[in-house]
């Protein structure tokens, strides 16, 4: 990464904090959690200054991977970070299936999909910010 990346990177994380509320907090709230597993105790308050980190260094990964593949228009953009999206969520989704109760088969099946549909919007802003001069 490079200075040129600052910029997709910044409003890549606006674009993902938004596009992530309305899916995962207006959309499919009750579907998370009519889908939640029998662990208790794990919901908790909004802790901001780290969903913000968090968000931040997702549009910095998805920003990387997206100057690497030379993802630098919406269409690719949205490909490229679709498949990242998905691949990190089969990931997380199902390690964490396999070792903890947080949540149920379905929410595990569906939560890649979402996350695929999730990285992409912020991966078709990314792209679109790459190819208007901003290089990873």
């Amino acid at each position: 990464m490079n200075e040129n990346s600052m910029m997709p990177t910044l409003v890549g994380a606006v674009v993902l904090f938004v596009a992530g509320f309305l899916i995962y907090g207006l959309a499919l709230a009750g579907f998370y959690e009519s889908n939640a597993g029998t662990a208790t105790g794990v919901v908790k308050d909004m802790l901001w200054v780290w969903l913000i980190l968090s968000t931040l260094a997702y549009a910095a990964l998805l920003t990387l991977v997206l100057g690497w593949a030379g993802s630098t228009d919406p269409g690719s953009g949205f490909r490229t970070a679709a498949v990242v999206g998905l691949l990190m969520a089969i990931s997380i989704d199902f390690g964490q299936y396999a070792m903890t109760n947080v949540a149920n088969l379905t929410l595990t099946i569906v939560d890649p999909i979402v996350a695929a549909v999730h990285g992409g919007i912020g991966g078709a802003v990314i792209g679109m910010m790459l190819g208007k001069g901003g290089n990873a």
